[in-house]
């Protein structure tokens, strides 16, 4: 079962994304979706893909769009 979180860093204005990193141990996936639309689809993103998305948006290695 996804236990969604937001990230500290949303200003609680509608406009976010939930993630469930629980699951991403015993499935090796992180289901991503709009907070606004819970009961909506998710995305199924892997694990490892994610965690190199994360240390990229750390180290701001995405520039500015």
């Amino acid at each position: 079962m996804p236990r969604w979180h937001k990230s500290s860093y949303s200003s609680g204005g509608g406009e976010c994304v939930e993630v469930a990193t629980n699951l991403a141990a015993f499935h090796g996936i992180v289901p991503v979706r709009d907070s606004k639309r819970p009961a909506g689809p998710a995305l199924r993103v892997a694990a490892t893909a994610f965690s190199v998305f994360v240390a990229g948006v750390k180290d701001s290695g995405f520039g500015n769009a």
